[in-house]
């Protein structure tokens, strides 16, 4: 769903680009609550995992495609304000090196892809673990389910409100949201078994799972107990380094790998932008050099220029998520 250069008018991207800087600027002391020294590095790694997933565009209809958004996945594993930032960085990488979504749009989709999904797909999870007794998976696929389509309903506002090309809002909302649910149906899927993969091997480093789990109680001799808490253990800081070089590994193999057999077909916005007849309202992105389209202009294999966005998301995010950890906060 990143949005190209040429599809706002320059109030509306200007208007989006200060809601998004000050939506990060609000995450980056919000997240002094969610990161430490443990958790930073375990923010650079969602972000990387998130921008190779990105990359690799699945068929929902015939001639279109989906791809994960992300921002819900971020918010679960390593907290809301951080999800943001996460999803800052993943887009500025890909628009300012891989000509993936515009420059001038840069605020309009850290707002529709980062700020809305994040908080949408947050505010489902947080009320189905209410409701569901804490079951995580179950409520990140709703969760994530839910803030695809919300995500292409927002774009639709702004285009309605700011667009450089007369729309039917209706008719858009409603293509938008059709095609939108079929991708959202793939981001839950994607969701829930990240989400339960990294619940099974490290549930301590699942932000959204922190106090669920059952106390533990300890029963005496003669029949008294005593509960102990009501939070994960916390693991052994010796055994974070495995697990981070293998979730590195596996995010280098989907850019480096998979990545050469995702769909080619055009994603949701573009195909509904070609349909309802605003797509040749983009303008050319201003980013030539070789990584653009993800190696295609400089004649990179998508897998090397996967690897590299993936370097850089890496540690970028990875800097920022240190840079904003608290320095008190507490290893939990």
């Amino acid at each position: 769903m990143h949005v190209p250069d040429g599809f706002f008018n320059a109030a509306t991207s200007i208007s989006a680009g200060v809601v998004a800087a000050a939506g990060v600027t609000v995450c980056l002391r919000g997240a002094r609550r969610e990161l430490d020294d443990r958790t930073a590095p375990m923010a650079g790694l969602v972000a990387a995992f998130i921008f190779a997933v990105q990359m690799l565009n699945f068929p929902v209809a015939a001639g279109t495609s989906g791809h994960l958004l992300g921002g819900a996945l971020a918010a679960i594993l390593v907290g809301p304000y951080t999800g943001v930032l996460c999803m800052a960085v993943v887009l500025l990488v890909q628009g300012v090196f891989f000509a993936d979504g515009g420059l001038t749009a840069l605020g309009i989709n850290i707002t529709i892809m980062g700020i809305v999904t994040v908080l949408v797909g947050w505010g489902v999870f947080r009320l189905v673990t209410g409701l569901s007794r804490g079951r995580v998976a179950v409520a990140a696929f709703l969760a994530a389910l839910v803030s695809v389509p919300a995500s292409a309903l927002a774009f639709t506002l702004l285009f309605w409100i700011g667009g450089t090309a007369p729309i039917e809002v209706g008719a858009v909302a409603a293509a938008m949201g059709g095609v939108h649910v079929l991708i959202g149906i793939g981001e839950a899927l994607i969701t829930a078994v990240t989400v339960s993969a990294v619940l099974a091997v490290r549930p301590d480093l699942v932000y959204g799972a922190r106090g669920l789990a059952k106390p533990l109680v300890l029963r005496g001799a003669e029949g008294t107990s005593t509960t102990v808490g009501g939070q994960e253990p916390a693991a052994a800081p010796g055994r974070l380094k495995p697990f981070l070089l293998g979730g590195v590994g596996l995010t280098l193999v989907l850019a480096g790998v998979v990545s050469f057999f995702a769909s080619s077909s055009p994603d949701g916005l573009e195909a509904v932008a070609e349909n309802k007849g605003f797509l040749g309202q983009a303008t050319d992105h201003l980013v030539t050099w070789g990584l653009a389209d993800y190696g295609e202009v400089g004649g990179i294999p998508v897998g090397v220029a996967g690897i590299i966005g993936v370097g850089l998301v890496l540690l970028i995010a990875g800097a920022v998520a240190y840079a904003a950890r608290g320095r008190d906060a507490a290893k939990v």
